[in-house]
């Protein structure tokens, strides 16, 4: 595990539900979704105001073939759960469609997050303290 890695992962219970939330927190956060989510309003991640959710499309790391759609929002560091760039899309649920998406995530440089890292990255950026990152492992 590298700490300065930008890691991605589903965020949700994979395959539970209609929606899906995957996450990608890191320094290269932004340019990594960007790759994947094209905004139905043209601004590309990096231009839209932290906090605020957007409508948009998802695609393979080529551009090519769209996989879905769905809304991501922006979280700027150090105002994230991590302390890190984070850009969390939501897409459909199910399997088969949260899956595509992180590999599209993967495929355009992310590297797939190890059990607890979010929280562990949080706890490092002194976001949260130990009894509490011990309390959300357990969950």
């Amino acid at each position: 595990m590298n700490l300065f890695d930008t890691i991605a992962a589903v965020s949700s219970p994979r395959g539970k539900g209609g929606v899906a939330l995957l996450r990608v927190s890191g320094s290269d956060a932004l340019a990594i979704a960007e790759k994947v989510f094209a905004p139905k309003n043209k601004k590309s991640l990096s231009e839209l105001d932290a906090g605020r959710m957007v409508y948009g499309d998802i695609y393979d790391t080529d551009g090519k073939d769209r996989i879905d759609d769905g809304m991501a929002v922006v979280f700027r560091a150090p105002h994230s759960f991590t302390g890190e760039d984070t850009v969390e899309i939501t897409c459909h649920g199910g399997l088969l469609v949260t899956e595509e998406v992180l590999s599209a995530l993967l495929s355009a440089g992310a590297r797939a997050a190890e059990a607890g890292e979010f929280t562990r990255r949080a706890f490092a950026a002194g976001k949260m303290g130990l009894s509490a990152a011990e309390a959300l492992g357990s969950l």
